[in-house]
Parts: C-alpha cells; structure tokens; sequence
C-alpha cells in the first residue's frame, strides 16, 4: 500500500473515530478526496474489519449510517498513527540538515561576495 493511501485511510480513521455520523459525501469533503476514492478507502476499511456499520435507529433517514471504528480499528489508528508521526519526524529531521546545509552556503557565499567586492 502507498504512503498516499495509508495516510489517506489514517485521515478517515480519525474523522470517523471523532464523528462517525458523517456521510461519504461529508468525508469526501473533510478529506479533500473524490466521493469514489472515499468509497473505495471505506470499503477497504470495512473488508479488513477496522469499520463497521451501523444504521441509526430512531431517525427518519433510513439511509443514514454511523461508521464505527471495531477495536482492530482503534489498535489500527494507533499504529497507522506511529508510523505516520515516525515518517514526519524524519522527513523533519532531513529538512532541518538541508536547511542548515543551504544556510551555511548562503553565508559562505554572502562572504565570498562581500570580500570579492572589496
């Protein structure tokens, strides 16, 4: 699976742990996704048993659902959510060398320029 779409299916994990009450037209939405591709990343989710649904009861849209996340979901979230944040600290820590590395070759520049000048 890509980076894309484990961070994708992270960012779904997290909008129905926190309101899962919204429709695939919502999270398409939230998520900055096509509807199709939200329905893919939910069904995915679904199939591997991270998901379940459940319709509300007492509401007069029938259609309505509410997407819960199983303890495989939540066990899911945490680790996607480790990996994720590992994956970030990294890429932080390599752009904090090139901005160091591209800071010191402006100064060494700067001073190659200003004792050229003179």
């Amino acid at each position: 699976m890509s980076q894309d779409t484990d961070a994708s299916q992270l960012a779904l994990l997290r909008l129905l742990n926190d309101r899962p009450e919204m429709s695939q037209r919502e999270l398409s939405q939230a998520l900055g996704l096509s509807l199709g591709k939200t329905h893919y990343l939910l069904h995915a989710l679904l199939e591997k048993g991270l998901v379940k649904v459940r319709n509300f009861k007492r509401n007069d849209n029938k259609r309505a659902y509410a997407y819960l996340l199983t303890p495989a979901g939540l066990s899911a979230k945490l680790n996607m959510t480790r990996a994720f944040l590992s994956r970030k600290e990294a890429e932080f820590e390599s752009l904090r060398t090139t901005i160091a590395a591209l800071r010191s070759e402006v100064d060494r520049d700067r001073l190659r320029g200003s004792s050229n000048s003179s």
